[in-house]
């Protein structure tokens, strides 16, 4: 986590209808030179100051083609730090990316380190012993660092949504050309002869690999075979796996996760059932395999605001995702007679989101309207070409999502819904 400092004491003793005033205030007088993104699961106070709306990738490929098409300055991005480092890869080098509070990091991302990735890459390969081709894959929940690693060593990132489109590109081969000195001798190979390592959530890689005909460590506790995947953990000797382990797994889990989905349980599914028997269950691929096996439904955060949407009315959903945007969808759906509760009552909030307020974003408008850049995000030119290159794999292997944007009449300029 980034410290950030204090702000001035005259940020706190606005109320939040100042704030909100002052804060428009300052988006007039920056005018187009300013792009506020604002991520789905962020308070409601401080999205409703965002240009662009949506999960962390489409939001900064969004902003990138806004921000020139607006010939905009400055992006501050109402996210987490890994989302504005995205922002800043994909935006031109001459638009200033901003994160109100430094401190607003991620958890799941900050649980694959650098060096702990370099190594974990040696001791598979070590594992290994040449008998296959290993081929990263990072969840776009990443930093930068992580992404230029998979990037260089001739992998793709992948979102919530594409993911299995991702591990099908890797089961061909990958990129022919792609890799680094461990496979520099290695022709294409087999899918029997390719090996995932899937960064840094292991329950978006655990389902995957199900999705995908993979035995997981539930379906050998279930007793249908031996797993297919094994859970590298950095904080153990040797990632806690043997070298048999490393070369019976057809892939490799970072012990990672993210710590709302994390909540979500096998028998909050039970009791979502016992209070409404008709009820549809709707979960992120975040949360734990158990309880996806057991939901209706399960997809990316746009598929699940999609589904809402789209529900007849009458009809009873129980969702587990962000405590907020849970919230938000709840509010909209009733109007149409749609009946929506969050999955668990515990507090599943994403609390370094939390961290962007509205104070935070009216301080760094405040210094920008006065010629000052506070809290900008900056990739180092080398990782950022290599961040950049795993995303372009990702995106050349992948189907074009349907294009989905929307104009918010309420809001006091063009506001986008984007996936």
């Amino acid at each position: 986590m980034l410290w950030q400092p204090a702000l001035p004491d005259r940020y706190a003793t606005l109320t939040e209808d100042e704030l909100g005033q002052a804060i428009s205030a300052r988006r007039r007088e920056l005018g187009q030179s300013l792009l506020i993104l604002g991520h789905h699961y962020q308070q409601d106070d401080v999205i409703r100051h965002a240009d662009l709306i949506g999960d962390s990738l489409k939001l900064s490929q969004m902003a990138a083609e806004e921000s020139a098409r607006r010939k905009s300055r400055f992006i501050v991005f109402c996210g987490v730090h890994f989302m504005a480092e995205t922002a800043d890869i994909l935006t031109d080098e001459s638009v200033e990316v901003i994160l109100p509070d430094l401190s607003a990091g991620c958890s799941m991302a900050d649980m694959a380190g650098y060096d702990d990735t370099v190594e974990a890459w040696r001791r598979i390969h070590d594992g290994l012993a040449g008998s296959a081709r290993v081929i990263p894959i990072t969840y776009v929940n990443s930093s930068a660092a992580i992404k230029a690693f998979v990037g260089e060593h001739g992998g793709a990132c992948c979102t919530s949504s594409n993911a299995a489109q991702v591990f099908d590109w890797a089961l061909r081969g990958g990129d022919d050309a792609a890799g680094d000195a461990h496979d520099a001798t290695a022709a294409r190979r087999s899918k029997d002869d390719i090996r995932i390592l899937f960064l840094p959530d292991q329950h978006l890689g655990r389902n995957t690999s199900a999705q995908k005909g993979f035995r997981t460590e539930v379906h050998e506790a279930a007793g249908l075979g031996p797993a297919e995947t094994a859970l590298y953990q950095p904080r153990k000797p040797d990632g806690g796996l043997t070298d048999e382990a490393i070369r019976a797994a057809k892939v490799l889990l970072w012990a990672g996760h993210c710590s709302v989905h994390k909540l979500f349980r096998p028998e909050h599914v039970a009791q979502a059932r016992e209070r409404q028997p008709e009820i549809t269950v709707l979960v992120h691929p975040e949360c734990a395999q158990e309880v996806v096996d057991l939901a209706d439904m399960s997809g990316s955060t746009e598929m699940i605001i999609r589904t809402i949407e789209s529900a007849a009315p009458g009809s009873h959903w129980s969702v587990g995702t962000e405590v907020h945007l849970v919230n938000r969808l709840a509010a909209s759906a009733a109007a149409r007679g749609v009946h929506v509760r969050i999955l668990s009552d515990c507090q599943c909030l994403c609390t370094t989101m939390y961290r962007i307020d509205q104070a935070h974003l009216l301080w760094v408008l405040d210094n920008l309207a006065e010629g000052r850049v506070v809290n900008r995000v900056s990739v180092h030119p080398d990782a950022r070409r290599l961040a950049r290159l795993a995303l372009e794999r990702m995106l050349a292997n992948v189907a074009a999502p349907r294009p989905a944007a929307s104009t918010a009449a309420a809001a006091p300029r063009e506001q986008l819904l984007v996936d």
